[in-house]
């Protein structure tokens, strides 16, 4: 740790020359007197906040020399000359740097030890509007920023606690990100904090360029091979502080709008906002509608290939079940094949313009649909199975596991096109195999409550209580 030296010019040369005024435009720093003696500011232009800093500035000139001069620390001009809130003290220059890097105002004073950081940053971000991917018929409308302040705010809104705890981090030896653990100290596992902490703390990277997804890959354990999702997130504020009223712990990333809720298991997937804002037995049945559709969206191609590759094999009543209509690619293919196509379209969707986009679909459903089936290169009872596996991937709040479903389900259809019955069997097995030994971030483990067994735990998970004190 190297402390600023007693030098005020020394330390304004070294500020200047780190921080990169004549370098880097968006550094403005200005000269002041401030009751006879020289001082300089520092700040990020964009970040700092023009009427805080113009108010504190015309207060400091205005300061007479008797006022300021029986002051040697700089603490004792923050005590009784800075009239913002958020203010402290460091001698710390590379803490200093960092600080203004992040958005805090620097302010040095000759004859005076130490450094002003004052909190005025105003960090430019959209307004609180509801996330694209967790909309509700009724409820909030509301949903995170890429700002943390606003974040946090929304958080303590709803859970007007003291025991709310914002525990701050930093990660990344370039960004320097700021990382905050949400969660209620007197409900939150300790172990399980102690395990976050331990990870966040070795943390070994130059930056979090994505967000909490950079983070979730610094911190989750090295399965490359497992597409099951490690961690669940929401860009809901009601989500999040439910999940923090019920003992969890909620994972903030600055420049993210997505909240990390931790410990996850793969039971929490079939939870839903919308289960809580209609009456319990809708919200069960909703429930028991999306498990139904999640193994449904895994099984149904790779079932329905085995099925019909060998017709002899179907009872009377899966008569409509019949083979496709002949095509000029094989089954496998054709399925193999939309199931890209599928992908294809969604990629282009994400890239075309919003005045375009209903065009695109008119285009896309028509050549790769109608036309498809006319060339006979594909049969129509494929794309009615595609187009219920794609549906299916939307009737799910997660992405993630919705792609995890999607990978397992084309490994599943190629073992079975190649082993026939035994494929099938075997592969459903692999799948539960890795769905067991999936190793979760932190928490008991990543089949929790099956595994180890908590029946009033799965109870909760799997049906849709009516509101009690303990359940949020």
């Amino acid at each position: 740790m190297e402390q600023i030296s007693n030098d005020y010019t020394e330390n304004v040369r070294w500020f200047d020359d780190v921080l990169g005024v004549n370098r880097s435009c968006d550094i403005v720093s200005r000269d002041l007197r401030i009751g006879g003696r020289r001082g300089r500011i520092w700040v990020i232009d964009g970040f700092g906040g023009d009427a805080v800093l113009e108010r504190m500035g015309a207060f400091w000139l205005s300061l007479p020399p008797q006022a300021v001069a029986d002051i040697t620390e700089m603490q004792q001009f923050v005590d009784g000359c800075v009239t913002f809130m958020e203010a402290d003290v460091s001698f710390d220059r590379d803490d200093i740097v960092t600080s203004v890097l992040l958005g805090k105002s620097l302010l040095l004073m000759e004859g005076v030890s130490g450094a002003a950081m004052m909190d005025a940053k105003n960090y430019p971000g959209r307004g609180v509007e509801e996330p694209a991917d967790g909309r509700v018929l009724r409820g909030a409308h509301e949903g995170f920023v890429e700002a943390l302040v606003p974040n946090l705010a929304l958080l303590r809104r709803r859970i007007r606690d003291p025991h709310l705890t914002m525990e701050p981090h930093r990660a990344g030896g370039r960004s320097k990100t700021d990382i905050v653990l949400c969660y209620l100290n007197d409900r939150a596992d300790p172990k399980l904090l102690e395990q976050i902490r331990q990870k966040l703390e070795g943390i070994d990277l130059h930056a979090l360029s994505m967000g909490q997804e950079s983070l979730a890959e610094a911190i989750r354990p090295k399965q490359w091979y497992n597409p099951f999702p490690k961690a669940r997130y929401t860009e809901r504020p009601d989500t999040a502080a439910a999940c923090i009223m019920e003992g969890s712990v909620v994972v903030m990333v600055d420049t993210s709008p997505s909240a990390m809720l931790l410990p996850t298991s793969f039971f929490d997937f079939t939870q839903e906002v919308n289960d809580y804002y209609f009456p319990p037995i809708i919200g069960t049945y909703l429930r028991i509608l999306r498990v139904v559709v999640f193994v449904i969206s895994l099984l149904i191609t790779p079932a329905w290939y085995l099925m019909v590759s060998s017709p002899d094999r179907l009872p009377e009543w899966l008569d409509f079940l019949s083979p496709p209509e002949p095509a000029s690619l094989s089954l496998l293919w054709q399925l193999l094949v939309v199931e890209f196509l599928i992908d294809v379209l969604k990629l282009a969707s994400l890239n075309t313009p919003d005045a375009l986009s209903n065009s695109f679909s008119l285009l896309g459903a028509l050549i790769l649909g109608d036309f498809a089936v006319q060339a006979k290169w594909l049969g129509p009872e494929v794309l009615v199975y595609m187009a219920f596996v794609s549906i299916a991937g939307f009737a799910q709040p997660s992405y993630e596991l919705g792609y995890a479903f999607k990978l397992l389900r084309v490994a599943l259809l190629i073992i079975t096109a190649l082993f026939d019955v035994w494929g099938f069997v075997l592969g459903f097995l692999g799948i539960l195999v890795l769905l067991a030994t999936t190793k979760p971030i932190v928490g008991r483990g990543y089949l929790y409550p099956l595994i180890p067994f908590n029946g009033k735990a799965l109870r909760r998970l799997l049906l849709r209580e009516p509101i009690s004190r303990d359940n949020t």
